[in-house]
């Protein structure tokens, strides 16, 4: 059961689909006051399990900690950090008693899960304009999926999306990618991607390439399709001041840009220098920027990702003028009036400051609505864009698309990766548990930067990262200029990372399958263990074990120089290795706690009692997966229903795309 409670007079963020009317009368669970802005409070109980916030930090369980809501370019992604790119205000209360909040809310909102007193859940925000759903259900899992009913079906991704992608910052000529391409090829590694950072533009315009370095991109981008392997284009937020530039000229005539309270547009500092944002909170704005991808589509691009849509400032010409002139006052100060620590300060805090958000405005319905008040819709409607665009230029067709910023709504649209993580073995662990909370909140195309994209991976590092990323939609190698290069053959032994990444092409026909049949019922990929086991207490407690689909449970090795890891079974299950040779180990194991052996060169799974799943040999791209020739492991007289597809077009609801296999 949903109900809607509104208080004040919230902005429409269209989060939902489905229209759920106003419920009267008092708040059903804590107490909510209306005095200083808005709060809710509620006293928890000593068991409860607080589940959701999407992409957030620490645990699966949110409890001990507190998190804001407010889109955030931060790439230091450590323990103290509170607010991360997505704003996903939907949480699942779990125990004593059950049910879940959805606060939509477009700007900052402060959940308190127990930080201030360790009983009290206390959610807040300036104003008192929003709507809140309670959500009620046989328990957490219940209520997630009808929840996510409401909010509209997951973006479906091209079949090709599943395969394994390579990227980094840095690469700018053909030969660069060519070398790339070359790499993987030669040594056998499997590949469909190689991803386009911002290099491959003209001086970082979006929607041009660049005439030095890419002459005749069409046919490039044929030679890499030849081999089977997409080119990936990345797409930012911000348009370059520049006269001439055809898209700036557009948008200065047509007013698509955000303006200042004067009425002239909002000029901000993003990697072209100086840019404007495109209001994508204007429904023509947003038809126009989103039509710009044709120009990359019609050279034979057939997927993108947005980046930098929190929207992210290096600073703003109004911040720049105060920077310089605190500068100038401290450099003729000679009585020690400006403190350097002063000056410091005003320095690091020119980025993504938040007076900088309070600098423009959008144009909605006619009204001027300023950005800090629908901070959190930025990012979410700039994919938006793209994606009823890609509706427009090919209606039957599936394009790639994943973004940085999001807003639940925008998992309609496209994916989200996870941002700007480091080479830090505990973002494995992040990473993880970042999964079925993105899941609650529609996002199931999604993954991390596998070996971390800034600070420097290691070889064990990338492997054990890899054998995470087998499992998720999205397995990208992504790294930042000036780190070490992570690309799989720069590695010695190359034959153990074509093993793990075989492993992944092995398993694509269960793991396309189960993502489908979460998409097409609204259901989750990605499960903590207490959504399967919710009345097993142990289980319940386990963060670092997640359920994928209906057969499988994944337990990633995420310590340095481990050489296995202790596992929780909550039923007896069949214990899987991939390992190096291509041969595959399965083992049972009754419920319990068991320590299991996992070289760095394997691929660890468990296959719940009484199920299997099917597996494929290794194919060096997503097209060439032969599935007429599977194989099931798993336990005697199960079964598997398969759903597949051709990939491309949009027929999910074929029942030819169901094929049922027995063990």
């Amino acid at each position: 059961m949903i109900r809607k409670y509104r208080y004040g007079t919230p902005f429409d963020t269209e989060a939902l689909t489905e229209k759920i009317e106003t419920t009267e009368g008092v708040f059903p669970y804590g107490e909510v006051s209306q005095e200083e802005g808005f709060v809710f409070t509620y006293i928890m109980d000593e068991d409860d399990i607080v589940y959701g916030l999407g992409e957030a930090n620490r645990g699966i369980n949110k409890r001990g900690y507190c998190y804001i809501s407010n889109c955030t370019d931060d790439p230091v992604h450590t323990e103290d950090k509170r607010s991360l790119y997505g704003a996903h205000n939907f949480i699942v209360v779990s125990g004593k008693r059950t049910f879940g909040l959805f606060f939509d809310y477009p700007s900052k909102l402060t959940f308190d899960i127990g930080y201030d007193r360790e009983d009290t859940l206390k959610v807040s925000c300036e104003n008192a304009d929003l709507d809140i759903y309670v959500l009620e259900g046989k328990n957490a899992y219940d209520i997630v999926k009808q929840f996510r009913h409401v909010i509209g079906r997951s973006y479906i991704p091209p079949k090709f999306a599943f395969g394994f992608g390579q990227s980094r910052w840095g690469y700018t000529t053909k030969e660069d990618f060519r070398t790339v391409a070359k790499g993987y090829r030669e040594n056998h590694i499997p590949i469909d991607m190689i991803y386009m950072d911002i290099d491959y533009m003209q001086s970082f315009k979006d929607f041009t390439v660049s005439e030095e370095n890419f002459p005749d991109f069409p046919e490039f981008v044929k030679e890499m399709n030849d081999q089977s392997i997409r080119l990936i284009p990345i797409i930012d937020a911000g348009v370059k001041v520049e006269p001439g530039y055809e898209i700036y000229e557009e948008g200065v005539k047509n007013n698509y840009f955000c303006k200042r309270e004067d009425g002239s547009d909002f000029v901000a500092a993003v990697w072209p220098g100086d840019t404007h944002f495109p209001d994508m909170l204007n429904p023509e704005a947003r038809k126009w920027f989103g039509d710009k991808y044709r120009f990359l589509i019609e050279q034979g691009i057939e997927g993108f990702w947005n980046d930098m849509n929190e929207p992210a400032i290096f600073y703003s010409s109004e911040g720049l003028a105060e920077a310089r002139e605190l500068a100038g006052e401290f450099a003729k100060d000679t009585e020690g009036k400006t403190h350097p620590w002063e000056m410091q300060d005003k320095m690091l805090s020119i980025a993504n400051n938040p007076e900088d958000y309070k600098r423009f405005y959008h144009n909605v319905d006619g009204k001027k609505i300023r950005h800090d008040k629908v901070h959190n819709l930025f990012g979410y409607n700039m994919t938006r864009a793209a994606g009823e665009a890609f509706e427009r230029i090919d209606p039957e067709k599936r394009f790639l698309m994943f973004s940085r910023s999001s807003y639940i709504g925008m998992h309609r649209y496209g994916g989200i990766w996870t941002g700007d993580n480091k080479s830090w073995w505990s973002h494995i662990l992040l990473n993880l548990k970042m999964l079925p909370s993105l899941n609650m909140c529609g996002f199931l195309y999604t993954g991390a930067d596998l070996g971390g994209f800034g600070a420097d991976t290691t070889r064990e590092l990338l492997l054990r990262f890899l054998a995470l990323g087998v499992f998720t939609p999205l397995m990208r190698n992504h790294s930042a200029t000036g780190t070490r290069e992570q690309e799989c053959y720069q590695f010695e032994n190359i034959e153990d990372f074509r093993a793990v990444i075989n492993t992944r092409y092995r398993l694509v026909p269960y793991l396309y399958s189960e993502y489908m049949k979460a998409a097409l019922s609204d259901d989750m990929y990605f499960k903590p263990l207490g959504f399967v086991y919710p009345d097993d207490k142990r289980a319940i407690r386990v963060e670092d074990q997640l359920m994928l689909g209906n057969e499988i449970m994944i337990a990633p090795v995420y310590e340095q120089n481990a050489r296995g890891r202790y596992v929780y079974l909550p039923e007896e299950m069949k214990f899987v290795k991939f390992l190096p040779d291509g041969s595959i180990s399965e083992e049972i194991l009754a419920k319990g706690i068991h320590y299991v052996d996992v070289a760095s060169n394997e691929v660890p799974l468990f296959i719940r009692n009484g199920k299997c799943i099917p597996v494929v040999e290794a194919a060096e791209c997503v097209k060439n997966i032969d599935t007429e020739h599977l194989q099931l492991i798993g336990y005697e007289n199960s079964s598997y229903t398969m759903y597949e597809d051709d990939g491309i077009r949009k027929d999910y609801d074929k029942k030819e795309n169901y094929r049922v296999f027995t063990n």
